[in-house]
């Protein structure tokens, strides 16, 4: 007669503690997918600005206009964090450049930009223009 906790496999071999330290659990699985879906959600989610003196530290070398017509993107500037998302043209500028999803550098010129905006004050008209 067969103990009481021996395992249904006859061919059982109990994992050595190297080989379960690397192990992935399910637990342990489901709680890094979790961690790296707020991670992108955030990422995704804002909108941050942080502006640059150098133009070679900038993702966007941008040019402000005072004409609709001449901008690309209308941008409302927001006081809220939350308030800011990708694309929308809602932007929250930063004073940290860890925390930024853009790196902008303002031009005087509008041949060195790659993106011209124009302030708008109202939100609902933030977004591309062309």
């Amino acid at each position: 007669m067969e103990p009481p906790n021996a395992p249904l496999n006859k061919n059982y071999k109990p994992m050595s503690g190297k080989a379960m330290a690397y192990a992935v659990s399910p637990f342990r699985l489901v709680w890094v997918l979790a961690a790296f879906a707020f991670v992108s959600y955030q990422t995704v989610v804002a909108q941050v600005v942080y502006v640059t003196e150098w133009r070679s530290q900038a993702t966007h070398i941008v040019y402000v206009t005072q004409w609709k017509s001449q901008a690309d993107m209308q941008v409302y500037v927001t006081r809220w964090k939350s308030q800011a998302k990708p694309g929308s043209g809602i932007w929250f500028f930063t004073q940290w450049k860890s925390e930024a999803d853009k790196v902008v550098y303002f031009t005087r010129f509008r041949s060195q930009a790659n993106l011209r905006i124009c302030y708008t004050e109202w939100k609902s008209q933030a977004g591309r223009s062309k």
